[in-house]
């Protein structure tokens, strides 16, 4: 079976290669010259990476740890300390960690809670643990009603303490999702705090040893392509065109540098694209449908991903740090962090600016300066005395619609993979999935996706029939 994929992002990728798998011809295209959507990267003039977001792999993301057994690349993750690292803004310079013994889950994650003594107090301790049994033992049905409440929300419903909101939750929610305790949805974080505390090495934490364009999608194009898929960059979407009975005709294909517009037909047709270009490309006859009302209720979040590189190196930490400050949500010395970026010398930080509504529109230098104010207080030492670190270059990353705005009451508005049209199907971190808006999720739905034109498609346009087969997903 042919089936056409818009959109080469993890989803798009991911739904190609299960394709490919169960014996089908995927074609992928992309409206930009990069591979990644999501989780692009790109080389400045001087060779050296700025990417779309700072972007983690936990030990809980079992389809994205398939993914890279299946590929054989597992040896590009590079596994950190299990342990979680916050700063300390009433004590600059210092930083307060919680450290997961080697022990199974949950015994772990409680004594990592326990044995930390700088941010939470015994009796709030005490009182969060007994506030997470319910999602503990009653699991993800749960978890997943829990949607109607905000984070605060549901904290003040189980009697929580709010500074243990402000120590530790500002910053996983704007890190999880680049929005505030008030905003996010209960079930984004009891969902991530379950994994943690659920599974060993659930909260364990890796970083790619290089560009997530080069040493994660290109490897999937690569799988593909020698399995007789195909990929198309600078290959935008101009339209979806229908039949009389509102199926898919085919992709119409906008022209670049001077070529002509195409049409492209196929089986299958799969939108890989984020939800808010999707929303705009619907046919007119598919937006009447209550499937597609639903999308009304999803929409991006801004998230703004900046890249210092001073001339000094500003911390010897190999790993993810929680900045817990007003205008930062997480960072890390990719110099520390990543083997393609090493550099001994010298730190480059990349940051999240979350969350980032307010400062979308500003000017990259305003960013700038806003985000060496914070670092500042981060770093207080090297940014004092006979010789102060000095930035040599930057880049800022403006995603105006990134992952969807994971707030209250969106779970009713994620869609399946498949939709009313019968040869027409979803993929994307949005669609419904356990994992939420995550590069989990996004593999994730690629597989379901995969799945899905298998089980229902057996009739391909030659006549012949298409055996149906099967990817196994990761629970």
């Amino acid at each position: 079976m042919r089936v056409i994929i818009a959109g080469a992002g993890l989803a798009g990728l991911s739904c190609a290669k299960y394709l490919v798998d169960a014996g089908h011809t995927p074609i992928v295209l992309e409206r930009r010259d990069v591979l990644g959507g999501k989780v692009a990267a790109w080389q400045d003039e001087d060779g050296d990476w700025y990417e779309t977001g700072l972007h983690i792999f936990f030990g809980a993301y079992p389809n994205m740890l398939q993914l890279f057994k299946e590929l054989d690349i597992e040896d590009r993750l590079q596994w950190k300390e299990h342990t979680m690292i916050f700063n300390r803004p009433e004590k600059p310079g210092t930083y307060s960690r919680f450290d997961f013994p080697n022990l199974p889950a949950p015994i772990n994650g409680v004594i990592a809670i326990l044995r930390n003594n700088d941010m939470l107090s015994w009796p709030e301790k005490i009182r969060f643990g007994i506030g997470l049994i319910p999602a503990m033992l009653r699991g993800q049905g749960y978890v997943e009603a829990m949607d109607r409440y905000t984070w605060s929300e549901w904290m003040e419903r189980q009697n929580l303490p709010k500074r243990v909101e402000k120590e530790v939750f500002i910053a996983m929610s704007n890190a999880l999702n680049f929005i505030n305790p008030n905003e996010i949805s209960a079930t984004i974080l009891l969902t991530a705090l379950n994994r943690f505390l659920q599974e060993k090495t659930g909260s364990k934490m890796a970083f790619l040893d290089g560009s997530p364009t080069e040493r994660l999608c290109q490897p999937l194009v690569d799988y593909l392509t020698e399995r007789g898929g195909e990929v198309r960059l600078n290959a935008p979407l101009k339209e979806i065109l229908l039949n009389e009975d509102g199926t898919v005709r085919g992709y119409l294909i906008r022209g670049c540098n001077g070529a002509e517009e195409e049409m492209l037909t196929a089986d299958a047709y799969v939108s890989a694209m984020p939800v808010d270009p999707l929303k705009l490309m619907l046919p007119p006859s598919w937006k009447e449908m209550d499937f597609f009302k639903q999308l009304e209720g999803l929409e991006g979040v801004p998230v703004i991903n900046v890249h210092l590189w001073f001339d000094q190196k500003l911390t010897d930490i190999d790993h993810l740090l929680f900045s817990r400050s007003d205008l930062l949500s997480v960072y890390a010395d990719m110099s520390n962090t990543c083997r393609g970026y090493e550099d001994a010398d010298q730190s480059m930080l990349e940051l999240v600016l979350a969350p980032a509504k307010d400062w979308i529109g500003r000017s990259d230098e305003a960013i700038i300066e806003a985000t060496m104010a914070e670092l500042k207080q981060l770093f207080p030492k090297h940014f004092t005395g006979d010789r102060p670190a000095n930035l040599l270059k930057s880049h800022v990353v403006k995603t105006p619609r990134s992952v969807y705005k994971a707030t209250a009451g969106r779970q009713a508005h994620r869609p399946s993979q498949k939709t009313p049209i019968n040869n027409f199907y979803l993929t994307g971190d949005y669609t419904m999935q356990q994992y939420l808006a995550s590069m989990e999720g996004a593999v994730l739905s690629g597989k379901l996706t995969a799945q899905e034109i298998s089980q229902s498609q057996s009739q391909p346009s030659s006549g012949k029939k298409t055996e149906k087969k099967t990817v196994s997903v990761a629970k």
